[in-house]
């Protein structure tokens, strides 16, 4: 199956050398994150004096997608390394990795400004280009999905662009899509409602693309939906998944449970079914027919049909507490030895790691026990697990919640289990818990194996992301640096570092960084300083204040604001608009954009949580 077994295309160069190519977002349909054919970089090599920044190129916006690479590719009549960048401003880059010459830019519409979707601030300051594209690398492709604004319509385009020229091979279809709810009525997808976060997913001869909401709003609309179009003529499939099929009542106006994962992929097994994990939703109105909240979920290739699901036994609590389970993504580990070969993974915001049997996911127990392989708590995690397998063979397991990389081992015999085998020095990190990893190795050799990590900001000035690499032989730190920065810090950077053919590629606010190998004397080379400017953040229309709901009176709320004095809130507006986020609850963080009135309360249009560290809090306006 096409991208599938790490969709790492070996290319053989001269001297039968082999290079990696980066084609999806982490590295492969089954989302490993791990690169197996990097014979560059090694722990020996990988020291604050071998190895650094080697460059840095300018971009024109934020960036949320990885980057992607192909290795001896030919543009401009000669064959290089190539690594294509997509930022919000819905600009494509194909970049010169060896010399960070621009080689072809495309431009592909005006982003969508927030106030477009509620004021929701836990993106970019507009939204373009989100999730990660694709690359067919024989079919002379790179697959993605444009968000932009005309006048008043914002619209998602799939574009099919030219590796080379970055122009259109096919002509671009608008996305659209309509599903029957439960009570026979018809559900329409609405652009300017939902979002795009999860990266796009190659597979069956298709292109697959989920779709989520602007920070839990308009709940009354947005529904987590999967779609998909033939990758030849990008004509749409017959079928797409809507998982939260309810009908409006009188007693349920909420809906979600909705698709975003922090921008991991959709996955694909072997067999080509497609699996993801689903978010929260209305507490109660969990269904394992109609509304699979909280949920990993196996879908048929043709979208047609729920294969599978496992649902935690407390769904009504994780809805009740926004605990997604799908801030992480699902990760498939490649077929393992003994009883259960074919695993899966998945970590949301509740801490648990659940370990799954792909052929058996498990289903919905009410009461518990979870009909799970295993369960074992390892912290809340915005992030997504990786996978390599170790010196001896065995399969291993990457997870990142909280601040610190954990390394588990697949143990098949006598019973499934992972089981704890390192513990990497804490990073300093911020914003939500967890951050991305990614894994290089050359096979599985002692002393190649690293596990490369980027660090979200601190604060909100100069916010700086890190990136660090670790030796897995010893747990030791092997090097750390700062690689950029990411000033609009209400959104997480879900920053996945691209590890190929000795270069780490790290793409941030205005920038992608480049790392590797360092020539002996070399210079070391700045950051480009305009990347650290804050001054981009969207400006506000209106008031903007931050703090932690200190009381709560009926459509009244008393904030708490960083400084210690109060001002009271009326969010009246923000709910009846569904621009309030699921939940509001005491000494919750939360930004409340709206209006001042004559008497200082603020009529509040929109309300949404903010980030527990007060540091990482807007300014109050």
């Amino acid at each position: 199956m096409k991208q599938f077994a790490f969709a790492l295309a070996l290319l053989c160069l001269a001297g039968g050398a082999h290079a990696a190519d980066v084609i999806t977002q982490h590295n492969d349909n089954q989302r490993t994150g791990w690169n197996p054919a990097e014979t560059v970089l090694t722990a020996a090599k990988v020291t604050s004096t071998g190895f650094g920044l080697l460059r840095t190129i300018a971009l024109d916006d934020q960036v949320d997608a990885q980057p992607l690479v192909l290795a001896n590719f030919t543009i401009g009549g000669s064959p290089r390394t190539v690594v294509y960048v997509a930022t919000e401003n819905d600009t494509v880059y194909a970049i010169d990795a060896a010399t960070g010459t621009v080689l072809v830019k495309k431009n592909l519409g005006t982003p969508v400004p927030r106030t477009s979707f509620g004021g929701c601030n836990n993106g970019a300051i507009h939204a373009g280009i989100t999730s990660t594209p694709v690359i067919d690398r024989a079919a002379g492709k790179l697959y993605v999905i444009v968000y932009s604004s005309s006048g008043s319509t914002v619209s998602y385009k799939l574009h099919a662009l030219s590796l080379t020229t970055l122009a259109d091979a096919v002509a671009p279809v608008t996305v659209a899509a309509t599903h029957s709810l439960s009570d026979g009525t018809t559900y329409s997808f609405q652009a300017s409602r939902m979002r795009q976060r999860a990266a796009l997913l190659e597979a069956n001869g298709n292109i697959y693309a989920a779709f989520t909401s602007f920070c839990d709003g308009f709940g009354n609309i947005s529904r987590g939906m999967v779609l998909g179009w033939n990758a030849s003529s990008l004509t749409p499939l017959g079928a797409n998944e809507l998982v939260d099929k309810l009908a409006p009542s009188s007693t349920n106006n909420f809906f979600l449970s909705t698709i975003w994962m922090s921008g991991n992929g959709l996955a694909a097994s072997s067999g080509g079914n497609i699996f993801f994990a689903t978010g929260n939703t209305k507490s109660g109105t969990y269904s394992s027919t109609n509304n699979l909240s909280e949920s990993v979920v196996n879908l048929s290739s043709d979208l047609t049909t729920v294969k599978d699901f496992f649902t935690p036994s407390n769904v009504a609590t994780l809805d009740a507490g926004d605990k997604d389970l799908n801030a992480g993504g699902v990760l498939l580990l490649p077929p393992q030895p003994g009883a259960v070969p074919n695993l899966a993974t998945v970590l949301g915001k509740d801490g648990r790691l659940f370990l799954l049997n792909q052929q058996n996911l498990g289903k919905f127990t009410a009461g518990g026990p979870d009909k799970v392989v295993g369960t074992t708590t390892v912290g809340a995690c915005w992030c997504a697990a990786s996978y390599y397998k170790g010196p001896t063979g065995v399969g291993r397991v990457v997870t990142s919640a909280t601040n610190r990389v954990l390394v588990w081992q697949v143990e098949t015999s006598p019973t499934v289990k992972l089981v704890k085998l390192e513990t990497m020095p804490a990073i300093s990190t911020g914003q939500d818990p967890g951050f991305f990893t990614s894994v290089s190795s050359n096979g599985n050799i002692s002393g190649s194996i690293i596990v490369w990590a980027v660090s979200r900001p601190t604060n909100t000035s100069p916010a700086n992301v890190v990136l660090s690499a670790f030796n897995v032989a010893n747990s030791a730190l092997l090097f750390s640096a700062t690689a950029g920065t990411w000033p609009n810090t209400t959104g997480n950077a879900n920053i996945v570092p691209t590890v190929a053919n000795g270069l780490v590629f790290v793409a941030s606010f205005k920038q992608l960084a480049i790392f590797g190998p360092k020539t002996p004397g070399a210079a070391a080379v700045a950051l480009l300083p305009a990347a650290a400017t804050v001054a981009s953040q969207a400006p506000v229309v209106g008031n903007e204040v931050s703090g932690w709901i200190d009381q709560i009176n009926g459509n009244l709320l008393t904030l708490r604001k960083r400084d210690g004095t109060k001002v009271t809130v009326d969010d009246t507006a923000a709910v009846a608009a569904f621009q309030a986020g699921a939940l509001l609850g005491m000494e919750e963080a939360v930004t409340a954009i709206g209006t001042y009135d004559a008497q200082g309360v603020l009529d509040a249009t929109t309300i949404v949580r903010a980030k527990d560290d007060r540091n990482l809090w807007p300014p109050d306006q």
